[in-house]
């Protein structure tokens, strides 16, 4: 159960307000300081009020990053309405999906999309990546004023889906307690204060870009930065007048890709952050070697915000994820040395949306959530993620963790990355098998793939396959795609 702690938009209202003649907000033509926030803030909630949302409705949005977009998502919460962020890639078919299970009283989505959800019974409006459409000129009308509402810490503020890769998306809800507590864990853990810039080059449908991003920069009061989408060269463009940067590695790889990325470029820059995916080791060394910067890495996912962290001061360890943030505690299952890692806090989640029977199955009696990442913690606290419990891999019986053999096979010479995956096998039942992608203009093979790291793994850990490939599939946050690869490969021993 979610400890009360009050409402997330009272206290980002108490910050903005201390903020009220100091930038809070921007873009490459605008900006706003924290009263002209408010102000826009209030004039999105009664247009929405307008529209006939209410305290407890649901407001699913898939609309472009934009200053507008952060307006509504503030304003849907000043209301007390629930958020649906939903991915900008979803098609008409998984839009229907959420639609029919959320329920919402309005969906809000680019005005070239409108068309396609007319008539599914629910109310359309529109929001384009330049604050155009319909909805934008309701805010512009005159609305009557929006009641006041002071949300409660444990009611909902936002439904996240989660990606679905086993399934159906489930919606994990997130109250205000949520939100609130586990922004301020991390406004603490990474001394993010008043004179922080941020350059926010995440998307906002997403828990990274919204939740740990946004919402963590607001609250301290700090200045936002948006720029549409991420791109290397712009965003070294902008890097020059930013404190801090938060990707997916995804991000860093390709940073490191452009040569104007130097010491004198992240001047200013005080904290990198990685996180939504796996950093490997070699982009961890290469950034540092290039930049200075050690790269903190941290771990989270949509039931839980932030989980773990690197320490800001101290030694940040490639491929460790770090200790639970404050008020968070985390164990292994059954109390093994590695095993699925469960987790209690205020961070952790209220369940799933019209879902009880799953919610109940993902929680222990006592309350800890089990995550389904398996790690291990070392006798510091430290936590190493060593990868999915749907991803572990039984070869002949003997259980084999992807992530290790992952990290040994990205530091061989003229690796770009790689992904373990287990396929089916007629004799073993589950055999290794490795997915790479080389260096540019580098060439790999099995033979002597194998053969390096025969010297550090068993047998049963050696890949039985290796296939080599120009890219790895990833969703939109970075995410190698293992059930892609695996349904590709699903064949390859037979017969």
């Amino acid at each position: 159960m979610t400890v009360e702690t009050g409402s997330f938009y009272d206290a980002l209202r108490a910050a903005l307000e201390a903020r009220g003649d100091r930038t809070i907000l921007a873009d490459d033509s605008h900006a706003l300081h924290g009263a002209a926030l408010l102000d826009g803030v209030e004039r999105w909630a009664e247009a929405l009020v307008a529209l006939g949302v209410r305290a407890g409705d649901r407001v699913a949005v898939q609309a472009e990053k934009s200053i507008e977009l952060v307006q509504l998502y503030l304003a849907t919460l000043r209301l007390g309405a629930i958020y649906l962020p939903l991915n900008s890639g979803y098609r008409t078919a998984e839009i229907d999906y959420f639609l029919d299970d959320a329920e919402p009283v309005l969906f809000v989505c680019d005005p070239a999309d409108a068309g396609r959800f007319r008539d599914h019974g629910v109310l359309v409006a529109t929001l384009g990546a330049h604050g155009t459409g319909s909805l934008a000129e309701a805010v512009a009308a005159p609305n009557p004023p929006a009641p006041a509402h002071r949300a409660r810490g444990n009611d909902l503020a936002a439904i996240i889906y989660t990606s679905g890769t086993t399934g159906r998306s489930k919606g994990a809800m997130i109250t205000h307690a949520n939100l609130l507590s586990n922004a301020r864990a991390l406004v603490a853990a990474w001394g993010i204060g008043p004179e922080d810039v941020l350059l926010h080059a995440l998307p906002l449908f997403h828990i990274h870009g919204l939740f740990v991003a946004l919402n963590t920069l607001l609250l301290a009061g700090g200045t936002v930065r948006l720029m549409p989408g991420f791109d290397s060269a712009g965003t070294i463009d902008r890097l020059p007048g930013a404190s801090l940067f938060m990707g997916v590695p995804t991000y860093y790889t390709r940073l490191l890709a452009d040569p104007r990325l130097d010491q004198d470029t992240v001047a200013g820059v005080r904290l990198f952050v990685c996180g939504s995916a796996p950093l490997t080791a070699a982009t961890f060394d290469a950034f540092e070697a290039r930049t200075g910067h050690r790269i903190l890495e941290r771990y989270g996912m949509s039931e839980c915000g932030i989980i773990c962290s690197n320490p800001l001061a101290g030694p940040r360890l490639a491929g460790a994820v770090g200790r639970p943030l404050d008020g968070i505690t985390v164990r292994i299952a059954a109390g093994g040395e590695v095993g699925v890692l469960e987790v209690a806090g205020p961070n952790v989640f209220a369940g799933y949306w019209r879902q009880p029977e799953k919610t109940r199955a993902e929680f222990r009696d006592d309350g800890f959530f089990v995550t389904g990442d398996i790690a291990s913690i070392d006798g510091d606290g430290v936590v190493r993620i060593v990868g999915r419990d749907k991803d572990m891999i039984i070869a002949g019986g003997l259980n084999v963790y992807p992530v290790e053999i992952e990290r040994l096979i990205d530091l061989l010479p003229g690796v770009g990355e790689s992904a373990v995956i287990g396929l089916p096998h007629p004799d073993f039942g589950e055999v290794v098998a490795a997915v790479v992608r080389p260096e540019p203009g580098c060439t790999l093979d099995q033979p002597g793939i194998v053969a390096a790291l025969r010297t550090d793994l068993a047998g049963f850990k050696l890949p039985k396959a290796v296939f080599i490939v120009d890219e790895l599939p990833r969703n939109t946050m970075g995410k190698v795609q293992k059930a892609l690869l695996r349904a590709r490969y699903a064949t390859w021993f037979e017969g």
